[in-house]
């Protein structure tokens, strides 16, 4: 499935959900983000014997570090779960399944939630490009360097020329370059996990 048509079967759920005869002919395909999901990194997490993982996003790496303003190292990946915790509490977002990869064992997914409250009540809210823009996760690339979602390469753009998040702090280790460094090197067993980790952002067939 392309990008192009998940996002379009992602419009034509939400309009279709607007009317009361189809919405009871059929069940939603929209799911939350239980309360006893369990959160493996800042893009994935797991509930009822599945992984979830946010669509074209690429959270920092736990076990790569980052000095904060203080002068203290932090585990960057650490910092990226912490406010996809934040937000998924916070934001209390519906998910779609756009596709699965490793033979089904993960389901890709885009979220979305509607602000309750402020300037933009109403409102709706990518979370992949919520954590993008205020810089604590990055747009997902394929093996070629190319982003897996375009729209969040535009997202991560602002949030770097903004120096947003992770980005105010020079040595941030940037998890598509770690990744694809990783893949290129020479391992004598096998593909590195980081290799495979940026594989399971593949463009969904």
């Amino acid at each position: 499935m392309s990008v192009v048509l998940s996002r379009a079967a992602i419009a034509l759920v939400a309009a279709l959900s607007t009317s009361p005869a189809l919405s009871q002919a059929k069940p939603s395909p929209w799911f939350p983000v239980p309360a006893d999901a369990i959160f493996e990194t800042g893009d994935t997490w797991t509930a009822g014997g599945k992984r979830y993982r946010l669509y074209g996003v690429q959270s920092c790496l736990r076990g790569t570090s980052f000095t904060n303003a203080k002068g203290v190292k932090r585990d960057c990946g650490e910092a990226s779960l912490a406010m996809l915790v934040s937000l998924v509490r916070d934001l209390r977002p519906m998910c779609y399944a756009a596709a699965s990869v490793d033979y089904g064992r993960t389901v890709l997914v885009f979220c979305f939630a509607t602000m309750e409250q402020g300037n933009n009540k109403g409102s709706r809210v990518d979370l992949g490009t919520a954590l993008i823009s205020i810089g604590y996760a990055f747009a997902s690339v394929t093996l070629v360097s190319r982003p897996v979602y375009s729209p969040y390469l535009i997202a991560e753009t602002q949030a770097k020329n903004t120096k947003s998040g992770l980005w105010a702090f020079p040595d941030m280790p940037d998890p598509n370059a770690i990744i694809l460094e990783n893949y290129k090197s020479p391992k004598p067993a096998g593909p590195a996990p980081a290799a495979a980790s940026s594989a399971r952002d593949k463009k969904p067939q």
